[in-house]
């Protein structure tokens, strides 16, 4: 799957500017992180970094999905994490990065050169503020993902990864204000990665959704979801 990347000129334009590390930034404060920002663009498939890597770089999703891999000495690999737009890439004050990230579709990234970064947090309250809510959010997400892998049944695995994506990415109908559309952003393999189920699974349970009426599709990217709380219900939690 092939998706355009955004055309910048400037902080002003980013389809991420209010949820990302800059967003409680003051106007000096953003002037200083374009001084150290800059683009760069991976196609889909294409490694950004690999476990071990110098991370020489850290940095915001503009627009694509990234994943997280980790791979166990007898080969063996499990994806730990989906960074999407808005999510942060690398962590400040480690010289290597722990994961392989690999573009799932294509992406847009917005650096910092590490080193750089590193200084702005400690002169920039709202820089370090931002990245310690981001960081409890992502903490309380893998808190929340141990559930979802440990207890819940395969229909409420693939629901409540059909959730996240959509309620993360979706673009709900002005018309219901409850319906929600959206492109997946891996591959069925990649999702039986994730959620530890095979692909033949994955497919019954996609292909039961389907039937149920919780989700539609023509292709096998291409996901409307006409009630975005039937589909919550499915995920087996009441809040």
């Amino acid at each position: 799957m092939q998706l355009s990347v955004p055309k910048l000129k400037s902080c002003d334009d980013c389809p991420i500017r209010y949820n990302a590390v800059c967003s409680k930034c003051e106007p000096a404060e953003m002037r200083e992180l374009e001084e150290i920002k800059y683009y760069r663009s991976f196609s889909a498939g294409q490694p950004v970094f690999f476990a071990g890597d110098p991370l020489e770089f850290v940095g915001s999703i503009v627009s694509g999905v990234s994943s997280l891999t980790r791979t166990m000495p007898d080969g063996r690999v499990q994806m730990v994490g989906l960074l999407l737009p808005g999510d942060f890439m690398g962590r400040p004050h480690r010289e290597t990065i722990d994961c392989d990230v690999v573009a799932e579709t294509d992406i847009m990234l917005c650096c910092f050169r590490r080193k750089p970064f590193e200084r702005l947090i400690n002169d920039t309250p709202h820089v370090g503020q931002r990245l310690l809510e981001m960081t409890l959010d992502e903490l309380d997400a893998a808190r929340e993902w141990m559930l979802v892998l440990g207890r819940k049944t395969a229909r409420e695995k693939i629901a409540s990864l059909l959730y996240m994506i959509a309620t993360r990415m979706a673009k709900l109908s002005e018309k219901t204000g409850d319906e929600a559309t959206f492109t997946l952003p891996i591959t069925r393999e990649t999702m039986a990665n994730y959620l530890g189920l095979t692909i033949e699974t994955v497919s019954r349970q996609m292909s039961a959704l389907k039937r149920d009426g919780l989700i539609a599709f023509s292709d096998r990217r291409d996901i409307t979801v006409p009630q975005i709380d039937a589909l919550k219900a499915e995920t087996g939690e009441d809040a």
